[in-house]
């Protein structure tokens, strides 16, 4: 027997309410309660448990299953083998988010095209028809025989379609918000839906040892819709972003139970399509101009791939109370921070000054070793002088003004090198590295020590 019962779900944060109500009292969210009728089930049978239900760890010979599920596809995508953290494992479920428009669904179709060791491909649409699908497909160049494209978005047909798959298939789903169940009494997209559908895929990719990957839609603030255990079900939680503005894409992995979770994939938007970037330091560093004030090159690391990036600073008077303090691709209070730290150890007034921080090339920096560039062009803007030219900076800033040690030091120094650059400044607690020649590596220790850089005089 079955008996239906209601309650009132947040859809931003899924909080259970006891009643209807406008703003949602644990997340503020205005017009986010939704009613949903659920229905529980009681089973009084339980399930037969199998002979081989338990797997010996000591055991030296492996099933078919376990042979399976440890091998990874290569995809002809080296961008998205290397955040994937060597090709796609057998059996996973990734989950992949990212803004409308941003190229989720051309980066699955190019990747369908060809990947080592598979048969048979599967694009399940549920917000495009086979037509629509098609279309797309013809313009991207793509004809592959192994590819099977359907629409549909009820779960139950989902599964039952794919239940004749054999081992090792790829199936994409798009989009997980606009598929549902008649088992829920909820409209598509609701959480209730989202968890029940994500979770029946789930057990049938871990059964069958067949690949799901699953587009989601994201929130206003940047992350996937629905609860955030629709994150801890999955496998693999890969976001692709990108600035309107700029034809770059960057696909970032959040979480990955089968490899590394900081590696990044550059790529560029085409009329054909997404084209790798194989060399992302001098796409970011296309219109660098040295003879400007307020500009630094920034040699980042993003997983293991070092990255130069360009740092913009603009320093101008104001007449308003209070200063502003804006960053684009750069974490803000950061910025208030060491704004904070030039004015207290360097004695620089910025009481009537605006400061804006802009990381051309729409990438955003996280890690703490741009502090030392973000400082120099902030000088550099504020005395309206220019740094070296072919200079690159990199290196935490403390409180009191130290430099600190970043790591991987000699990795961005050799990324440095060739690319043409001359002089490396960095935290004196930096190690000697004979393997880059013909670069000067200068070691400073505070952030005083770039007066000396611009030759400003202080008096």
């Amino acid at each position: 027997m079955a008996k239906s019962s209601s309650r009132y779900v947040c859809q931003d944060c899924g909080a259970i309410l006891s009643k209807w109500m406008g703003q949602c009292e644990v997340c503020k969210a205005w017009n986010s309660v939704c009613e949903e009728v659920i229905q529980e089930n009681y089973a009084g049978t339980p399930e037969p448990v199998l002979d081989d239900f338990f797997t010996s760890l000591g055991d030296d010979s492996e099933s078919d299953a376990s042979k399976s599920v440890s091998e990874r596809r290569i995809t002809k995508i080296s961008e998205l083998n290397r955040v994937l953290g060597g090709g796609i494992v057998d059996g996973s479920v990734i989950l992949l988010g990212g803004s409308p428009g941003i190229g989720k669904s051309t980066l699955l179709l190019q990747m369908l095209s060809d990947i080592y060791g598979v048969s048979e491909f599967v694009y399940i649409s549920a917000e495009e028809s086979i037509d629509q699908v098609l279309l797309r497909a013809r313009r991207l160049n793509l004809n592959s025989p192994q590819l099977k494209i359907a629409s549909s978005s009820s779960i139950h047909q989902i599964i039952s379609a794919l239940s004749g798959l054999s081992r090792g298939s790829i199936v994409i789903v798009d989009s997980i918000q606009t598929i549902g169940s008649d088992v829920i009494q909820s409209p598509p997209g609701s959480i209730s839906q989202v968890r029940f559908c994500t979770q029946e895929l789930v057990n049938f990719a871990k059964k069958n040892t067949v690949t799901i990957i699953i587009v989601g839609h994201i929130t206003k603030d940047g992350a996937i819709a629905g609860p955030k255990t629709l994150e801890h079900m999955v496998d693999c939680v890969l976001y692709f972003e990108g600035d309107r503005s700029y034809d770059y894409r960057i696909l970032k992995c959040e979480k990955n139970r089968y490899g590394p979770t900081d590696e990044i994939g550059v790529f560029s938007m085409t009329g054909h399509g997404l084209e790798e970037v194989s060399n992302p330091s001098a796409a970011f560093l296309s219109g660098y101009n040295a003879d400007v004030s307020g500009v630094a090159v920034f040699s980042g690391v993003e997983g293991t791939r070092p990255i130069l990036l360009e740092i913009q600073a603009l320093v101008s008077h104001t007449s308003i109370a209070i200063p502003r303090r804006s960053s684009v691709g750069f974490d803000a209070n950061r910025l208030s921070m060491l704004v904070a730290v030039l004015s207290n150890r360097c004695k620089i007034n910025f009481s009537n000054k605006d400061v804006y921080l802009n990381v051309a090339g729409g990438l955003k920096i996280t890690e703490p070793a741009a502090d030392l560039a973000v400082v120099s062009a902030i000088i550099s803007s504020n005395f309206q002088k220019p740094l070296p030219k072919q200079s690159v900076f990199f290196g935490e800033v403390s409180l009191s003004g130290e430099i600190r040690q970043a790591h991987l030091s000699f990795a961005r120094m050799k990324e440095s090198q060739k690319l043409g650059f001359e002089e490396i400044y960095c935290s004196h607690k930096t190690g000697d590295h004979d393997g880059v020649p013909d670069v000067k590596i200068r070691k400073i220790k505070s952030i005083k020590e770039i007066f000396n850089i611009i030759e400003v005089n202080r008096k």
